[in-house]
């Protein structure tokens, strides 16, 4: 097919937004490891006014038609508070972004990522750091290995031929993250066992659950330790006071008292870690509707989760514990709960803990302690516009 052939249209319509939305489930459709996200939670996305992104971004949906055909889809954004971080942070002033990509061929590729770049150049961007659909905080990166197993809660999951599509316009790697996976049942290593009895006798230390009675007091503390601990990570953007508002609110349907904890030392709060159920294992035959049982299904299933697979997407150290003994005691304490409670009440027997970006050496060697894997790989591009 020539380029010619394609036309690309911007998002304005009720209509082009219900194009946008039904392309992924139509292009996606044959491979046996993706899941279809439910409708609604995509609507929210992609929508001003339910996803708070919006408040400090500029962003247009783009489709690409063939033939009357839509056979492609774009976003092409740029985050304010991401300008506003240092550019050796990986964002940065002239930096923006495209992402939630799907393309028939890749001469529709290559026509939506010109169509984004030209939109960002217009609006005075630099240089592009893509894919994120949409924040860095959603799903960033390209999977580039993984595509053998489905993906886990709020993982991203795309086309294997994306990737040299991607790269034969001119993209570079500017970074990789990786998730790992390991085996939790059987227990953790002797010497782990050791640092997390060595933690028990430490008076000054508490790991707590969180409190659903006090679910917004604990996902303020968790938000609040996230936003320190992740400060000085590549990529990083603050998260604003309605994301943090918004995503507690996301997420507490999943939220189980025995898969989050709380680290104290002498009583302040100073690390967390999440743990969420992998709820694709039952969204993933749903076909993106909840109609006519999906409902019954989900509510059972909230209530009682019975699940092999768990994933920690999120856990963090105060800033100025970073890179000391204690920290990496808090991190094997809470994993060592976590695990317990897992094994026992939910029916786990592996987990994934990702991403991380692969430079980071204190969560690489946390992971390479527990005999992990790397099971997925993600990799975020650059290029000049």
């Amino acid at each position: 097919m020539s380029p010619s052939d394609i036309v690309i249209e911007p998002v304005t319509t009720k209509a082009q937004t219900k194009q946008f939305v039904d392309l992924a489930y139509r292009l996606n459709q044959d491979d046996p490891n993706w899941v279809p996200p439910l409708r609604s939670e995509v609507y929210k996305l992609i929508t001003p006014g339910k996803n708070p992104f919006f408040e400090h971004a500029r962003v247009q949906f783009f489709l690409a038609k063939r033939n009357g055909e839509t056979v492609g889809r774009i976003s092409a954004h740029i985050d304010e508070l991401a300008l506003s971080q240092p550019a050796e942070q990986g964002m940065g002033p002239g930096t923006g972004n495209w992402g939630l990509m799907e393309a028939a061929d890749e001469a529709v590729m290559h026509a939506l990522v010109l169509a984004a770049e030209n939109w960002l150049k217009e609006q005075g961007m630099t240089r592009v750091l893509a894919p994120f659909s949409m924040s860095v905080w959603e799903e960033p990166g390209l999977l580039t290995k993984g595509h053998d197993h489905s993906p886990m809660i709020l993982m991203g999951h795309h086309n294997a031929a994306y990737q040299s599509w991607i790269e034969s316009y001119d993209y570079i790697v500017a970074k990789r993250l990786v998730s790992y996976y390991l085996e939790v049942a059987s227990g953790l290593p002797e010497l782990i066992n050791r640092i997390v009895a060595s933690g028990e006798r430490n008076k000054r230390i508490t790991i707590r659950r969180v409190d659903k009675k006090n679910f917004d007091r604990d996902a303020a503390i968790i938000m609040g330790l996230l936003n320190d601990a992740w400060s000085s990570n590549w990529g990083f953007v603050p998260m604003t006071d309605h994301e943090i508002a918004h995503a507690a609110k996301s997420l507490k349907p999943i939220v189980h008292e025995e898969l989050i904890r709380i680290a104290e030392v002498e009583g302040e709060p100073v690390a967390f870690m999440m743990t969420l159920p992998n709820i694709n294992q039952l969204v993933k035959p749903m076909n993106g509707s909840l109609w006519p049982f999906g409902w019954a299904k989900l509510l059972w299933w909230l209530r009682y989760p019975k699940s092999k697979n768990m994933r920690v997407p999120l856990m963090g150290v105060k800033t100025e514990l970073q890179n000391s003994r204690l920290a990496s005691q808090l991190a094997f304490m809470m994993i060592e709960y976590i695990r317990v409670d897992a094994s026992q009440k939910f029916g786990t027997t592996h987990a994934e803990i990702g991403w991380i970006l692969d430079d980071n050496q204190g969560m690489v060697a946390i992971a390479n302690s527990l005999s992990a894997e790397v099971n997925r790989e993600y990799l975020i591009y650059e290029k000049a516009l």
